[in-house]
């Protein structure tokens, strides 16, 4: 074979790459500020900062005098250039959402189909192109892409809240991608709940370039949707939706499917919630969707097949080098692979890596690999800002730099045969282990202590195996029950390993000068330098280990309201204990509150609860409580029915008269009593529970769902309980009372119901007399919660109301005076919804 084949174009340049370094620095940095503002400056601001940033950075260019000053000036133009850059642009993005007054309207929307649609248990949820709407005859404007979900039944303005999901209409198909449809839907802006260190679901929509969210309309009084027609728009979305349903429909297997179709076309809401769960205990999910390490071997696997062919032709040689055109090939068959797996967010980043390294090698320039790594990251944050505050950006790009500055795979005295392979491929897979384990442990609040092994055993068998299997399986389907056989036998491996019960360490959420000194260590452990030096960054990691967050002081308690939608969950802390009130809603099949607010909450905190008391039977309530019972074996379980435990542990009825004190805090049962559990319908909500905390300065009460009969009940009870010598103390019910009925009064109340109009009536109000009213509910609630006229008996009485839409997470502390914290005020942000 001719030599000259391999001869590339490149030439040794010694370009000067430490004067690109200001700028690439500049990039991260002024994107990295321009994300940490909590609102949004007016577009002439951003835009002169950008004019002052240009014309600064052309003087600076002019001027080569003082080296030093002159990188530093480089850095901040650049760094202010970034900074005016990314906030136009998302001056622009919100300057496109959704009209406020058009929230809750029903208007007629035309448009195509343009994403995979996902299936869950109430029916079915898409992303939407509107290319027309109008309401009541008259066009409007509405944001460019809309995230809808058809439930399996109708929402109706005439539907009782029962029917809300009765069954679809008989004959209409659900929609694909690609196709043309007229619905009417109802929208309202993105909004999502904010609980202490829990994921930004308004982030994650950001992102996705999502500016409202709605359902379709299809109750029995509304138009029924109409398929107009299927498109040429998102071939490549229609031929995954394709693909998908012959994976269902070739392996019987859900399991085996869902994992099969993350794989080949990247629908990773196809894999169970609960093989998820063993994935994250034995360290693999990210093995387990078409991720950065998917598409990377893809290109590389590619690169090696496409230079090996060029190379059989002598005149492909002659015209271009095989080197270049393996290179070219890989990369771009890696973005085809890329795009037909839906082009997710790390799917975007690893494209852009790929192309960044090809591009620098076949401009011939050989730079140093800190500079390659700050030029990918540079790239990313450039096209995608607010990639920064992506766990997988992180994760992505440490990873490639600890592999850069370990050396790993590049000096090695072991022969690159296939022995020596395996050994590098370990050796590459314990460096990132550890290296990432601090950061893992910042992030999720928890890292698998079995993913070394997991890894080692999951790496060769997905990549070499199911992968293949399941993608040669598009062109002969057959091999896709080969591709199920190993998922089951992986499968089985793994949820050994996850259930033994030290799999998995968790530890609370460190502040950001422990997480980057956690980090830091981490990385030292791995990198090519003297013992003594690696070992010094033992101590650096101790504090992500060992942090533990602040607890309330004795005698005191501290309440937390969690933004769960439209349902209750309570947090409450003494300085040993902790109790849960509620478990939250459940959101469907394969998501709850508990899954998704609690246990990473109570992570957070490292939170070992006590007791979890369930109020009553609504499935608002008790959501959750299935995920937060298996995380918390230990807790007692208080309700006032009879629930099914997730293990082994004590159950006690909720009952009026139960009390306990925890470190000079009372707890109280007040109701129901047991004559009432006996005569009120099982589960009703005159069976929720009533519990009063208390200390020597404050009080608070948490309500449940009772209604207006049980608050005049618990009046009646307490005033009867009055001494006789004060019987004009309390009021009748009938106007302002004197003072508060010792026993109910409370200085916090959780608002009855959610702000139910069945209940907060004037008496039970004069009983308590609250100076702050909690209300937890979904934002635009199809109930109308909270209902305006109680909320006007609340500001008739200068009762102070925070509700969880406005407010995020609600804390409240017994040892202070000032009003409570909404997490939403704490952590403000400009993609955020406002008010």
């Amino acid at each position: 074979m001719d030599p000259t084949c391999d001869a590339s174009a490149h030439t040794d340049s010694h370009t000067r790459v430490g004067a690109w370094v200001p700028v690439l620095l500049g990039v991260l940095l002024g994107s990295a500020g321009q994300l940490q503002q909590p609102a949004l400056w007016s577009a002439p601001a951003y835009a002169w900062i950008v004019l002052v940033a240009l014309v600064g950075y052309a003087l600076t260019a002019i001027n080569s005098r003082a080296i030093g000053g002159r990188l530093l000036a480089l850095t901040s133009l650049v760094a202010a250039l970034a900074f005016g850059l990314t906030g136009l642009r998302a001056v622009g993005f919100v300057s496109r959402g959704l009209d406020p007054a058009l929230q809750g309207r029903d208007m007629v929307v035309t448009g195509v189909v343009a994403g995979l649609p996902q299936a869950f248990d109430l029916g079915q949820r898409f992303r939407f192109e509107p290319e027309s709407a109008q309401l009541q005859g008259r066009s409007l404007s509405l944001p460019g892409k809309l995230e809808l979900a058809w439930y399996a039944g109708a929402r109706s303005a005439d539907d009782e809240a029962d029917d809300a999901l009765a069954d679809l209409r008989l004959g209409i198909a659900m929609p694909r991608a690609g196709e043309r449809w007229r619905f009417t839907v109802r929208l309202k802006a993105v909004h999502g709940g904010v609980n202490p260190n829990g994921f930004d679901h308004e982030l994650w929509q950001w992102e996705q370039g999502v500016q409202a969210t709605g359902y379709v309309r299809s109750g029995r009084h509304d138009p029924p949707p109409v398929r107009l027609v299927a498109t040429g728009w998102h071939p490549v979305e229609q031929a995954r939706g394709q693909v998908r349903e012959r994976i269902f429909q070739s392996v019987a297997d859900p399991h085996a499917a869902g994992l099969i179709a993350a794989l080949v076309v990247g629908d990773q809401g196809a894999i169970d919630r609960a093989d998820w769960d063993v994935f994250r205990a034995t360290g693999v999910a990210h093995l387990m969707s078409i991720s950065g390490l998917h598409i990377t071997m893809f290109a590389w696997v590619a690169a090696g097949v496409l230079g090996w062919l060029w190379r059989r032709s002598a005149r492909l040689c002659l015209s271009f080098p095989a080197t270049h055109a393996a290179l070219i090939g890989g990369v771009v068959l890696a973005a085809l692979y890329a795009l037909f797996s839906g082009l997710g967010v790390p799917a975007q980043r690893t494209v852009l890596m790929l192309a960044t390294v090809a591009l620098l090698r076949l401009s011939g320039l050989r730079w140093p690999w800190p500079q390659v790594w700050l030029l990918t990251c540079a790239v990313v944050v450039a096209i995608d800002p607010w990639a920064l505050l992506q766990a997988g950006f992180w994760l992505s790009f440490v990873a490639v730099g600890v592999l850069f500055a370990s050396d790993s795979g590049a000096v090695s005295t072991v022969p690159k045969r296939a022995g020596g392979q395996f050994v590098s491929m370990f050796r590459e897979q314990w460096v990132i282990t550890l290296a990432l384990a601090p950061l893992s442990l910042v992030l999720f609040g928890q890292v698998s202590l079995l993913g070394l092994p997991a890894n080692a055993l999951a790496i060769p068998w997905v990549t070499l195996l199911i992968t293949p299997l399941a993608m040669l399986g598009t062109l002969l389907p057959g091999l896709w029950l080969l591709a199920a056989w190993a998922c089951d036998l992986m499968r089985v491996v793994l949820q050994g390993l996850a259930a033994l019960p030290w799999a998995v360490l968790t530890v609370a959420q460190a502040p950001w000068w422990a997480a980057a000194a956690g980090v830091l260590g981490g990385v030292l452990l791995v990198l090519r330098l003297p013992w003594s030096l690696r070992l010094s960054g033992l101590p650096m990691v101790l504090p992500v280990m060992l942090w533990q967050p602040a607890l309330p002081p004795a005698g005191q308690f501290e309440l937390l309201a969690a933004d769960v939608g439209q349902g209750s969950a309570v947090l409450v802390r003494t300085a040993r204990h902790a109790l849960l009130f509620d478990a939250g809603p459940r959101y469907s099949r394969d998501s709850d509150a508990g899954q998704r607010v609690l246990i990473p909450l109570l992570r957070a905190f490292a939170v070992r609860l006590d007791k979890i008391v369930l109020s009553h039977r609504d499935s608002d309530h008790i959501g959750g409580a299935a995920a937060v019972l298996a995380m918390q074996p230990q807790a007692e379980l208080l309700s006032s029915f009879m629930a099914a435990s997730a293990a082994p542990r004590r159950i006690g009825p909720c009952l009026a008269g139960l009390r306990w004190q925890w470190d000079g805090v009372d707890f109280v049962v007040l109701h129901p009593l047991p004559q009432e559990l006996e005569q009120a319908a099982p589960g009703s909500n005159a069976t929720s529970c009533v519990l009063r905390i208390s200390n020597a300065q404050q009080s608070a009460l948490l309500t449940g769902d009772i209604e207006q009969a049980q608050e005049a009940k618990l009046v009646q009870r307490f005033k009867t309980a009055m001494p006789t010598d004060h019987p004009d103390e309390f009021g009748t019910g009938n106007g302002p009372t004197v003072a508060a009925l010792p026993g109910l009064q409370a200085d916090l109340l959780v608002v009855p119901h959610h702000g139910s109009k069945t209940s907060s009536s004037e008496l039970f109000l004069d009983a308590v007399q609250p100076r702050i009213a909690v209300v937890q509910a979904g934002y635009r609630n199809r109930f109308g919660h909270p209902f305006g006229p109680v909320l006007v008996r609340y500001a008739d009485r200068q009762i102070a109301v925070f509700d969880t839409p406005r407010c995020g997470a609600i804390t409240w502390y017994s040892w202070r005076t000032d009003p409570p914290t909404c997490q939403r005020v704490v952590d403000l942000r400009y993609w955020r919804h406002q008010f």
